[in-house]
């Protein structure tokens, strides 16, 4: 049988109380990321989308906001330049400020005029 010295109780409490506040800032900055990353591949297909419909004469815009997800509909931007689509996503923001900093630029090129 072990012997608990006086002083040891509710240690195992208190470090997790002062660890738990570096978990969580360390799994939203993960969580973060991953929506940054996850507005990346969505302003991609958007703007390969847009300068497919380029390619076909249709409206590129209108085809870029057509392949962006729902959830980023709100937070989507498209210009186009001649035969070059821009597209760019803001991230939802799960730590304030961040947004912007993560927003997503993709640019798809409908090749040269023919």
């Amino acid at each position: 049988m072990r012997r608990v010295r006086a002083g040891d109780d509710g240690q195992a409490s208190l470090e997790l109380v002062g660890v738990l506040p570096l978990v969580v800032v360390v799994a939203a900055a993960c969580a973060q990321l991953l929506a940054a990353g996850m507005a990346r591949e969505a302003a991609g297909g958007a703007a390969e989308a847009g300068a497919m419909a380029l390619l076909q004469g249709g409206d590129p815009a209108a085809a870029a906001r057509d392949a962006a997800p729902g959830w980023s509909k709100q937070r989507l931007k498209v210009e186009v330049d001649g035969r070059v689509v821009r597209v760019r996503i803001t991230s939802p923001a799960l730590i304030p400020g961040t947004a912007d900093l993560l927003a997503a630029d993709s640019r798809a090129d409908a090749g040269p005029a023919s």
